[in-house]
C-alpha cells in the first residue's frame, strides 16, 4: 500500500480573490522523483495543462524545468492575479502508484471550508474537474454534507456554476468545476457537443485549445 499524500503546503494569502482546488499531483511529487521538466510546485507535472492553459490565456513565457527560476514564474503569477491554490487532499492510500483519482482509498481531507472562512477575501473557487467520484468539487461535496450546506445550482452546463453561503461569515462563495487539466480528461472533453462542433469547424482544434477558451473567462474576470 502506497501512502500518497501531498507535497505542498496551500499556496494561500490574504489578497487571494481566487482559490485553484485540486486533489493530488502525481506520486513522484511526493517521493521527490521529479522529472527534468517537472516544476517542484503546485500543478508542476510535466503531463499537465494548468500552467500551458494559464501561460496562454496569460503570455507567460513560462520554463517548464526543474528549477528555483521556473517554481518564482509560478509564484510570481499567482501573487500578482491574487489566485491560491489548497488542493483538498492532503492523503490517501493506493494499491496501484500511480495519479489516479479513482485509486485513491482511505482519503484524507483538507478542511477548504475552513480556508474560505479565513480568507475573506475569495470570492471564487476555480475546482479543478467535477462531481465525478473523488474529483475536487466531490469531496468538497462531502465536506459540506455533514453541516447540512449544499451548493446551489446557477448553471448546469459544462463547466458547471454553483453558489455556497458560508456558515460563519454568511459570505457567498461561487464555484466553477472547470474540466480537470488532465490527459484522464481528453475523452469527456472530446464527447462534448460544444467540443465536437468547433473540432468539426476546425481540424485543428484539439482538448487543450478548448480548455484555455473554457478556463480565460474564469481566470480572468
Amino acid at each position: 500500500m502506497f501512502l500518497h499524500t501531498h507535497p505542498y503546503e496551500p499556496f494561500i494569502f490574504e489578497q487571494a480573490e481566487k482559490l485553484i482546488v485540486g486533489t493530488l499531483p502525481p506520486p513522484r511529487f511526493t517521493t521527490g522523483e521529479l522529472k527534468v521538466d517537472d516544476v517542484d510546485f503546485c500543478y508542476g507535472s510535466r503531463n499537465g495543462m494548468l500552467w500551458p492553459i494559464l501561460d496562454r490565456i496569460f503570455e507567460l513565457g513560462l520554463v517548464y524545468e526543474n528549477t528555483h527560476f521556473a517554481i518564482e514564474q509560478r509564484k510570481n503569477f499567482l501573487l500578482s492575479n491574487k489566485i491560491a491554490v489548497c488542493d483538498i487532499v492532503e492523503g490517501a492510500e493506493r494499491d496501484k502508484v500511480d495519479a489516479s483519482d479513482l485509486g485513491m482509498q482511505n482519503v484524507r481531507l483538507r478542511d477548504v471550508l475552513q480556508y474560505l472562512e479565513l480568507y475573506p477575501n475569495i470570492k471564487t473557487v476555480l475546482f479543478m474537474g467535477g462531481n465525478s467520484k473523488n474529483g475536487p468539487e466531490y469531496f468538497f461535496r462531502k465536506l459540506l454534507k455533514p453541516l447540512g450546506l449544499k451548493l446551489k445550482t446557477i448553471s448546469d452546463q459544462v463547466p458547471r456554476v454553483y453558489e455556497l453561503q458560508l456558515p460563519k461569515s454568511e459570505r457567498i462563495i461561487r464555484t466553477v468545476s472547470l474540466t480537470a487539466p488532465s490527459g484522464a480528461a481528453n475523452r469527456a472533453v472530446g464527447s462534448l457537443d460544444s467540443y465536437k462542433t468547433m473540432k468539426a469547424a476546425d481540424a485543428n482544434f484539439n482538448t487543450l485549445d478548448f480548455r484555455v477558451m473554457q478556463y480565460r473567462h474564469f481566470f480572468t474576470s
